[in-house]
């Protein structure tokens, strides 16, 4: 009698086959990093570009004198252009790291968003307090304060106040990137203690 026996001999074994090599789901994300800090390097060049250049001259003409208004005789002006200094050299450095980082074989990203999100955070401070300040003067600036007698000047420096009052819209787009900054590395962080 033959056995028809089709049971696998104990020396046989089975093939599984091999999974695929789990995919990085955060590929995309070190270049959204390098990507957010050139746009806050540029926003704060043009910022500081634009409140730099933002003298203008006027002539009274009874009294035959020229008034010139700049941005170095208000503190909260000069605050606010060396806070957005301190932005450009920041993001530059971050988004070196940043690309070098991006450009290293197997280079672990996720290992600098815990220093990121303390700097960023700090950074972002610095820049929104800095856009408070030399938002609030140029407030006064446009409109006066009848309370305490401070005249309004935008009347006679158009340019200089247009000048500032573009300054001051790109610091708070370099203020929301860095929040955006600030968020991607928290949320970066938390999947990272989230995975088991």
């Amino acid at each position: 009698m033959t056995s028809n026996d089709t049971t696998t001999p104990p020396y046989a074994t089975t093939v599984k086959p091999m999974a695929p090599p789990p995919e990085n789901k955060d590929s995309i994300g070190p270049v959204v990093d390098v990507g957010l800090r050139f746009l806050l390097f540029a926003t704060a060049l043009v910022a500081i570009i634009v409140m730099v250049t933002s003298k203008q001259t006027k002539l009274v003409p009874f009294l035959g004198i020229s008034i010139v208004a700049k941005f170095t005789q208000s503190p909260a002006f000069v605050y606010f252009v060396a806070a957005l200094s301190v932005t450009c050299l920041y993001s530059v450095i971050t988004g070196v790291v940043s690309l070098l980082v991006l450009m290293k074989p197997g280079g672990q990203f996720t290992t600098l968003q815990f220093h990121f999100v303390i700097l960023d955070a700090l950074l972002l401070g610095i820049v929104a307090a800095a856009t408070g300040a030399a938002g609030g003067v140029g407030y006064i600036g446009y409109k006066g304060n009848s309370h305490s007698q401070w005249n309004k000047v935008c009347d006679n420096f158009g340019s200089f106040c247009t000048h500032f009052a573009a300054s001051i819209f790109l610091s708070l787009i370099s203020s929301i990137l860095l929040l955006l900054l600030v968020w991607r590395s928290v949320y970066v962080l938390s999947k990272k203690i989230s995975r088991p």
